[in-house]
This record gives C-alpha cells, sequence and structure tokens, in this order.
C-alpha cells in the first residue's frame, strides 16, 4: 500500500497542469452545486434555488426545473424522461422532464437533502440527509419504505449496488445496508474525519471515498483491503464522479483542483485546476474523455480530456464577494458579503436565489415582479424601510419573516447594518 501511494504522489507530481475548458453551461443565478448526465443531456444544481437541464449539443436555451424552496443540492437522472432533485428545503422532487414540472415531492427529512439516488431498477429512491439518516422511498408513490439512522451525524452521500446500499456520513463511516430488508450489514470504513462523496464500481470491485482531510481512499469491496490511496494533500474533497466505462475516477477538492485518475493502475492522467475561485463542487462524466465540473461560479464547465482548447469568454471569474476588502466601502462590502448570491441591485433578468432589490425602498414585502415569493411574504405587509431592513439583519429573517425562503442571516454591528442600508439607498435606485 505505501508503495503504490509513493508511485501516485510521483504520478502527481508529473501530471499536467492543464486548465483550458471547451465551453460552459451558463444561466445559473448562483453556484453549481450537483451535476449528472444522461447521454446529451446534463443536469445541474444550484443555490438559486433551481435545477437545470441542458443539451450539449444546444447549451445555449436550458430549461429551468424551479420546484424547490431553498438552494438545490443533488441531481439525478431517472430516465429519459423523469429526474430527481433534493434541496435545502428538506425536500425530493421527481420531474417530468418534458413539461419541466413535479410529478411527486418526497417531503419527511428535517434537514436539507444533499443526495439523491435512484434504485438500480427505478422503482425506489434514496436520499441522504443532514438530520442524520437515509431515507428509502418508494417511486411510485411517495411513501417512506425505510428511515437508515445508524449514522452519528449528517448523512452526506449515497451509492446503490445492485444487492447493497452504503451511505456516507460527517461521522466518518461508511455503512453497508441490506435492501431486502434494510439491515445493517457491516461497517466499510472509519476513516476518522467526515466522508463527504463516494464512488463505486461494482463490477471492478471497490468503492472509493472522499473526506474532510483531503482523504481519497479505494477499498475492494470482498474484503475492504485498501487498493488506492489517492490524496493529494488538497482538502475537502468534494466530489468524485466515475467515467461510464470505469476507466476513469475523476476527484474534485475544496481548493479548485479537477483530478483524473486511471482506474488500471490509479496513475494521475490530469491534475486541473478547475475553479480559479473557489471548490469543485460537483463532477460528472458526459463520457469516457469528458467530464463536467461545477462550483462557485454560476456556470458548468466542460473539460475535454484528450485534447488542449482554448479557454473561452466566459470562463469563471471572481464571485463579487471574493474583491479584495480594500476595494469596497463598508456598506458594499456588507451587501457582497451577505446578499450578492442571492440579490441583483437592478432589475436585470439574472436568475437569483431571491428578488432584485432594485427600488426596493418604500416597496411592500413580496411584491417584486416575476418573483416567485414564499406564501409568508406573498401576504406580507411588510414596506421595506431602513428601519424595516436595519431590523430584518438585527434580527435576521428567521425571526421577521418567518416561513419565508430567505436564509438565516444578521449583521451584528449596528454601524455594519447602517453603512449596508445607505449603499442600498444609493444602488438600488432606478437610473
Amino acid at each position: 500500500m505505501r508503495r503504490l501511494a509513493l508511485a501516485f504522489a510521483a504520478s502527481l507530481a508529473a501530471a499536467p497542469l492543464w486548465a483550458d475548458p471547451a465551453a460552459t453551461l451558463v444561466g445559473h443565478g448562483g453556484p453549481v452545486m450537483d451535476i449528472d448526465v444522461r447521454a446529451d443531456r446534463v443536469l445541474t444544481a444550484s443555490f438559486d434555488y433551481a435545477a437545470g437541464l441542458w443539451r450539449l449539443s444546444d447549451p445555449e436555451t436550458p430549461v429551468w426545473l424551479d420546484g424547490h424552496r431553498a438552494a438545490v443540492n443533488a441531481v439525478a437522472f431517472l430516465d429519459d424522461a423523469r429526474a430527481l432533485s433534493g434541496g435545502d428545503d428538506f425536500d425530493a422532487i421527481l420531474w417530468d422532464l418534458d413539461r419541466a414540472q413535479p410529478i411527486r415531492r418526497f417531503t419527511g427529512h428535517k434537514g436539507k437533502v444533499v443526495a439523491v439516488a435512484p434504485s438500480p431498477d427505478g422503482a425506489r429512491l434514496a436520499t441522504a440527509s443532514w438530520d442524520g439518516t437515509a431515507r428509502i422511498w418508494d417511486m411510485a408513490t411517495g411513501a417512506v419504505l425505510a428511515t437508515l439512522d445508524a449514522h452519528r451525524g449528517p448523512v452526506n452521500d449515497i451509492a446503490w449496488g445492485q444487492g447493497a446500499l452504503f451511505t456516507a456520513s460527517q461521522d466518518g463511516r461508511i455503512l453497508e445496508w441490506d435492501p431486502a430488508d434494510w439491515s445493517l450489514v457491516r461497517v466499510v470504513a472509519e476513516h476518522g474525519f467526515g466522508i463527504n462523496v463516494l464512488a463505486l464500481d461494482e463490477a471492478a470491485g471497490w468503492l472509493a471515498f472522499g473526506a474532510l482531510d483531503g482523504g481519497t481512499r479505494v477499498l475492494a469491496l470482498s474484503d475492504l483491503a485498501p487498493l488506492a490511496d489517492l490524496t493529494a494533500d488538497r482538502r475537502p474533497v468534494l466530489a468524485l464522479a466515475l467515467s461510464p466505462d470505469g476507466a476513469r475516477l475523476a476527484v474534485g477538492d475544496g481548493e479548485g483542483y479537477l483530478m483524473v485518475v486511471a482506474t488500471a493502475d490509479w496513475s494521475v492522467e490530469r491534475d486541473i485546476r478547475a475553479a480559479l475561485n473557489g471548490p469543485v463542487w460537483a463532477l460528472a462524466f458526459a463520457d469516457g474523455d469528458t467530464v463536467i465540473s461545477g462550483g462557485i461560479s454560476d456556470a458548468a464547465t466542460i473539460w475535454p480530456l484528450g485534447s488542449d482548447v482554448a479557454r473561452p469568454d466566459t470562463a469563471e471569474t471572481a464571485r463579487a464577494f471574493q474583491a479584495d476588502p480594500a476595494t469596497l466601502g463598508n456598506g458594499e462590502r456588507q451587501f457582497q458579503r451577505k446578499c450578492s448570491v442571492c440579490h441583483t441591485l437592478t432589475g436585470d433578468t439574472a436568475r437569483r436565489a431571491g428578488p432584485s432589490l432594485e427600488n426596493v425602498f418604500g416597496r411592500r414585502a413580496g411584491t417584486y415582479p416575476g418573483y416567485a415569493y414564499s406564501d409568508a411574504l406573498a401576504g406580507s405587509d411588510i414596506v421595506w424601510t431602513a428601519e424595516t431592513v436595519a431590523r430584518l439583519f438585527e434580527i435576521g429573517p428567521d425571526h421577521m419573516t418567518p416561513g419565508s425562503k430567505m436564509p438565516m442571516q444578521q449583521i451584528a454591528s449596528a454601524q455594519d447594518r447602517a453603512d449596508l442600508i445607505e449603499f442600498l439607498e444609493i444602488a438600488t435606485r432606478p437610473e
């Protein structure tokens, strides 16, 4: 095992640092959290409360799946006509892709849903949640078939086999379950650090996992013997993806790198600085030679592994809140850090989790045209003024507008709140 780890380290040092994407999928109004691919079509999950459905042959015209009441964390194709998503609203949704409409909502988790996975026969759905459980649902009825609650922390990922289900948790363990009766079969791994993601190749007989400490390990399914240590000393590992032919494993981490490994000998083929300004949260292979990544940028990026191509004009740029604080006044800095991922300042068409703040002062809450408000705000009698905005950030939206989509957000300093309001009063005025 040590010899293999040393060989891996040597191959990493020699791997080309190649960072020229072919194209990007542009349109989301927030970071891209998950990706799945089926033939020519790509699903993306985003912080902007939407899932996107794209065709690689026509990437300019995405279809938006709007149904979650918070950030979308996970997506998966069920078949050519249906897909699944899971979100911060604690729900999973089964989608009709032709109509871009929900078929069924799976409700019952007490924490965000961070992974969705259909069973190999498509009859059941497995969901992983930060409430500490994985749940098994009947796809046809939405009924809960089992609640798997043996983990001691948030459940971060799920992988189905033909006769097994694997769950990974923040408690540092991977558990194997028997789908016949949902009994616990064995503890597959006890890593010591939270395990974020799984990749399974039953045909080849291995399971890979990526962890909070930067560890990426491969275990034999038969006896759990270690097959490879792919740790690259970058943490945390946030995404794993296996190519359709099983020949390549892609690894994404919190430092913005996409590493592509040949599974035949676990050597590094590519080590790509895929995200210039943040982590790689999402990975999926479009085919054996093309991988798609997502992260803090609004766009997903397509990487052809077999050729060098020019970086497109739409290459990733830093988000506003990543600007050098020295270049911003305090009010603008508060806006960029607290508000800019969800809101724009003007009435443009950018997709965001929240409505535009254009001309917000004097406007009644829940009335900006074209935005799908929650019932809690749609019927609100709050009028946004300097006083009500200050109160919102003093006590938090969970107290001032309970039941709304707005995440918990407070600004403790009275001066910071005052500076934010002063900035907004100028920046949100119509031209």
